[in-house]
């Protein structure tokens, strides 16, 4: 590639970065919110079927992401994206703790009380999250390029959606276990909110298919890409 469209690989690879840290944190931080996203009352293992964290919203876009950037920047950049979200979410608890240790003035908005209610948790789910989302996301990346060399860079939908179901299933699973254990989320609830939130991440990981195939198709044809081949940043 010349040097302006190198410029234009960094710039996207910037943008892409951002949107994947953002989705992460703000995920960790709105997560005690729960909606109900079914119409009919379904029950799984004492939870309703899709009764969620509004925390899992921003979720899927992360594998997206990540799936798009192991597929045009390679599996080295994917991982370097994970590991600084891992370090975003780091960061932002730290600020949240200082801002909860500070003491609240009389005619706040936000009392210290309310502050507390909302944030309190968010350490341990961040905890929570991290180790969860730091296993799936490297396993997801592995296995989409494990199937990537398998299949000589085509089937690019087989290797989005095998990749995504089995880190989503890990994901889900060990963040639920960790909540539980630490009392965050009843554990008669367990085994629902795992399956809710399997079964949610599956049909967003499908829909998102043909956003992957645009963005791919966007990227070969702006960059002049053959099937496989990936963009080489320093």
């Amino acid at each position: 590639m010349n040097n302006k469209s190198t410029k234009l690989a960094r710039i996207i690879f910037l943008y892409l970065a951002a949107l994947f840290i953002t989705s992460l944190v703000v995920s960790n931080l709105i997560f005690q919110k729960f909606i109900y996203w079914y119409p009919f009352d379904i029950e799984l293992f004492g939870s309703k079927l899709f009764e969620l964290s509004v925390g899992i919203l921003p979720y899927p876009i992360t594998f997206l992401i990540t799936d798009l950037i192991s597929e045009i920047y390679g599996q080295k950049k994917a991982n370097q994206v994970v590991i600084a979200g891992i370090f975003s979410s780091i960061f932002s608890i730290l600020i949240i703790l200082v801002a909860d240790f500070a003491p609240a003035i009389q005619n706040s908005p936000v009392n210290d009380e309310i502050f507390t209610k909302v944030f309190s948790n968010s350490p341990l789910a961040v905890f929570a999250s991290m180790i969860s989302y730091l296993f799936a996301q490297l396993v997801d990346i592995k296995i989409y390029h494990f199937w990537k060399k398998i299949t000589n860079g085509k089937h690019l939908w087989f290797r989005n959606n095998f990749s995504t179901f089995s880190s989503q299933f890990i994901d889900t699973f060990t963040v639920i276990s960790l909540l539980t254990i630490f009392e965050i989320l009843p554990s008669e609830s367990f085994w629902g909110l795992v399956l809710s939130g399997f079964l949610f991440k599956i049909l967003v990981a499908a829909f998102d298919t043909p956003f992957l195939y645009l963005f791919v198709y966007f990227f070969r044809k702006k960059f002049n890409l053959k099937i496989g081949q990936e963009i080489v940043l320093d």
